[in-house]
């Protein structure tokens, strides 16, 4: 196991890797991630490349740790909207409609932060399927409270969630979403998403 993980008991080790990961995310944005590298985070640090070897195996390894905080972004917002002491179908929408604004906003305003995103999907890092498999966990459990206040169908919660995740998934990949906003003969966000949400009361 590499000695980068996140979760770190020591407080100076983790104020260095905040440090590292709040420069990389800088600089990622900046310039974009394929034209920064070890030495210039180094440099803006006022480290030696050496240095920051000490914390990360590799910029990989760094990309990969700025995605995660990203996608943890991600998550608390769903988190909170799950919380919500609103209908399960109305916590579904509003999570929708703020993932989808989240990405128009975040990774397609700043296609800096898309190429970082494009990256890390293309690669397919386990840390992406894992927020997925976090986020539909989520929603399985909302899901399960709206069959039991009787807004949804019998179903099975986590087939159900995953359904509805990959229904709506157009709205929230950045690739997908870049890709049909030029586009006239697609669904509107408001139209899949009740679309989806009527296959729930089925």
């Amino acid at each position: 196991m590499s000695e980068t993980a996140h979760i770190v008991a020591d407080p100076t080790r983790q104020e260095n890797v905040t440090r590292i990961l709040d420069c990389a995310e800088r600089l990622f944005r900046h310039y974009g991630y394929g034209k920064t590298n070890v030495a210039d985070i180094a440099r803006e640090l006022g480290m030696s490349p050496a240095n920051i070897y000490r914390f990360f195996a590799s910029k990989v390894e760094i990309h990969q740790a700025v995605c995660g905080r990203m996608l943890g972004a991600s998550y608390k917002m769903a988190y909170e909207i799950s919380r919500l002491p609103i209908s399960a179908e109305e916590r579904l929408r509003r999570y929708v409609h703020a993932q989808y604004k989240m990405t128009m906003e975040v990774m397609l305003d700043d296609q800096k932060v898309h190429e970082m995103v494009i990256v890390a999907l293309e690669r397919d890092w386990g840390v992406i399927d894992k927020h997925v498999d976090s986020i539909h966990d989520l929603f399985a459990e909302v899901i399960r409270e709206g069959i039991e206040a009787g807004e949804f169908a019998d179903q099975d919660p986590v087939i159900a969630s995953r359904c509805f995740g990959a229904a709506t998934v157009i709205l929230c990949h950045p690739q997908m979403v870049a890709q049909c906003l030029a586009k006239t003969n697609r669904a509107m966000p408001d139209d899949l998403i009740d679309y989806a949400i009527k296959a729930l009361k089925k």
